[in-house]
């Protein structure tokens, strides 16, 4: 038996907008892009993906003409495209936005679900199956709620469809903005689902003095050689948010 390595990242794009009060709106996808590719990541987690936005397209300089994800996915700087799966989430009438994962890796499959715990949130899961070496990998990429009880019922919607539709011992990457700022949720997962978080103090929010634990990756299956907060001037310009990266070893590939 073997064991494969991967770099994974979890990243809340604040849907390639700037977002400082005190700088006039600019898209960030076009940086984000060469961003996200330099960190040669096999497979990232997004949130807050910009399907289409006709309105940013007219409003704003340089607005890609593709879908966000997909506009992520290429970049001829790096020659590591990667397949997009996009999950929308929020539908108005000058777009939609939701969640998106690239990976480096064969999708197999991929399934979105509506998590709303309400009228005022759109919030959705994004489910994808991956080819990793012999093993079949679950993602699944999260964007919980703002409020407390709407993210403990997404929580238990999150667990009850893995333990229905997961086998027990495979392996699994659930990452993506919880909003879980005050640990709620942590144990209740750990617990239920046998997963592990890469990095304890992983605070993401917001992304110039991050001091909030809002971006997550819980892992099964896998061993963590490394993880960080990606901090610092030039990715806080970029999103709200700041990234999550793991360097992670899959158990037993053969």
């Amino acid at each position: 038996m073997s064991a494969l390595k991967l770099r994974v990242a979890t990243y809340n794009i604040h849907k390639g907008v700037s977002h400082s009060p005190s700088l006039r709106r600019r898209a960030t996808v076009h940086e984000m892009r060469q961003r996200l590719h330099e960190l040669q990541a096999d497979v990232v987690f997004l949130q807050e993906v910009q399907g289409k936005n006709s309105r940013m397209a007219e409003r704003l300089q340089h607005w890609p003409a593709d879908p966000q994800a997909q506009y992520l996915a290429l970049d001829p700087a790096s020659g590591r495209p990667f397949q997009a799966v996009y999950g929308l989430n929020a539908r108005y009438l000058h777009g939609h936005h939701g969640n998106a994962l690239l990976s480096q890796f064969p999708v197999l499959t991929s399934e979105n679900r509506d998590f709303s715990d309400h009228v005022f949130e759109r919030r959705g899961v994004l489910h994808c199956t991956l080819q990793m070496g012999s093993r079949v990998v679950h993602c699944f990429v999260i964007h919980f709620g703002l409020f407390a009880r709407s993210r403990a019922r997404q929580a238990e919607a999150l667990t009850e469809w893995i333990r229905a539709e997961v086998p027990p011992g495979a392996p699994l990457l659930i990452a993506g903005d919880f909003n879980d700022w005050q640990d709620a949720l942590s144990q209740h997962l750990v617990e239920a689902l046998a997963v592990h978080e890469v990095l304890d103090s992983a605070r993401t929010f917001p992304a110039l003095m991050p001091c909030l634990r809002m971006d997550r990756i819980y892992v099964r299956g896998f061993a963590v050689e490394s993880a960080q907060v990606l901090r610092g001037i030039s990715w806080a310009r970029l999103s709200d948010h700041a990234p999550v990266v793991a360097d992670l070893w899959l158990l037993g590939d053969e």
